[in-house]
């Protein structure tokens, strides 16, 4: 027998229904905010595991660094460079030693200074908003903030009582997806400031998605390269002068697709597909209609899935095996949005007698263990005596690769 439900129990039960999925569309509203890595999140048990991997806040201690977990080839050696750096991000090398490192996350830039035999960390400007970017010309060191570019002049003459920095560039945009900024200093003596997309994947204006270059105080400010997503790395060949650059791949169209990009410009104005194609064969589902990848210039190799390819130098240095000259060193800071993490490691690039990508080896490897981050290395730097340096922005350390008997930075 099939008891009747009276018509109040069933209003009731409409009621308690309604104001289920009332809360659960008011839920499902609730907008991300502008530029958020979630937005276009698949809506599926897999996809809502995976978000940006939060660091640390604070830089790991010296002695729980885990250098004894990383791997390099034979003949290769790594150890501490420096320690306590919080969210070390790029670095510049100055004229009389001192490596300058910026941050994304905290206010501040650093100096490394060897003093009395020792290497000492010295904060040189706080108060900053994403200090990302640091570059190092004759004597000046320029800063790269969200939405400005400041210098300190003479400012290895300055280390224990630095001036403030002076604002020489104001005209960036304030997003902060893709805001933080990787600056370099070409062979023409310019200053190179990339913008990246407002947001995973935007049709965006036309003050988005570029390379700018412009005078080293400023002024004659101009887009150099465009379609680009977002760039945290770039170095010039030593060999032609051309500038090459990584770029990352849009998020949540799969976990294998699209890789991250190296590429190379030519010449001024080129234009590299985003958000219109992806590592040079994937039209983009939303904005690639009307548009043929063959539009664009295709990348010179693919670094991997997702694999957050960050900072980049040519080896131009003679302590390395004779190979490794004029190969490109790169930071793979590692993928969020992958069930089974990619990169974290640095790897070397070789190039063919073309230019383009011949082989990617590993240099670096062991921050990623059993699929979790145990550091990230975000930039390379080469140094005088031809070793190099590694910052890890997630231990806030900077680790030193040489190659050989294994004879310590000088102090």
């Amino acid at each position: 027998m099939i008891a009747k439900a009276s018509p109040r129990s069933l209003w009731l039960a409409g009621v308690f229904a309604g104001a289920l999925t009332v809360g659960a569309a008011a839920q499902q509203a609730s907008p991300l905010p502008p530029g958020s890595p979630l937005i276009g999140r698949p809506d599926t048990e897999a996809a809502a595991k995976l978000a940006p991997v939060a660091a640390p806040p604070l830089a790991a201690a010296a002695d729980k660094l885990p250098t004894a977990k990383l791997k390099v080839p034979p003949g290769f050696n790594i150890e501490v460079y420096a320690s306590g750096v919080t969210n070390a991000r790029e670095m510049a090398l100055g004229d009389k030693g001192t490596v300058f490192v910026g941050s994304r996350l905290v206010d501040k830039v650093y100096a490394i200074v060897n003093k009395d035999g020792k290497r000492e960390v010295k904060v040189l400007a706080s108060g900053l908003y994403r200090p990302n970017g640091v570059a190092f010309h004759k004597g000046t060191l320029y800063i790269a903030e969200l939405s400005k570019v400041s210098k300190i002049d003479n400012v290895e003459d300055h280390l224990d009582n630095p001036p403030k920095p002076t604002v020489i560039y104001d005209k960036l945009p304030k997003d902060e997806a893709h805001g933080w900024k990787f600056i370099a200093i070409g062979p023409d003596n310019k200053l190179y400031v990339p913008v990246g997309q407002p947001g995973n994947n935007v049709l965006h204006d036309d003050a988005h998605g570029q390379i700018r270059r412009m005078d080293l105080d400023g002024k004659n400010d101009e887009v150099y390269a465009l379609g680009v997503r977002n760039t945290v790395g770039f170095d010039w060949n030593p060999e032609n002068k051309q500038m090459y650059f990584t770029d990352n791949g849009r998020d949540w169209l799969s976990e294998d697709v699209p890789q991250d990009e190296l590429n190379r410009i030519t010449k001024k104005g080129e234009d590299f597909g985003a958000p219109y194609c992806y590592q040079g064969n994937i039209p983009d589902p939303e904005f690639g209609w009307g548009h043929s990848c063959s539009e664009f210039v295709p990348p010179v190799g693919l670094m991997g899935p997702h694999a957050a390819s960050l900072g980049m130098r040519f080896y131009v240095g003679s302590m390395f095996p004779k190979s490794y000259r004029g190969a490109i060193i790169v930071a793979r800071h590692g993928s969020w949005n992958r069930t089974n993490k990619f990169g974290g490691d640095v790897v070397v690039v070789h190039l063919d007698k073309d230019g383009k990508v011949k082989n990617i080896e590993p240099l670096v490897t062991g921050f990623l263990q059993d699929n979790k981050y145990i550091g990230r290395p975000d930039d390379v730097m080469l140094m005088k005596d031809g070793s190099i340096l590694i910052s890890d922005d997630w231990n806030g350390a900077i680790y030193r690769v040489s190659y050989g008997k294994k004879v310590a930075a000088k102090q």
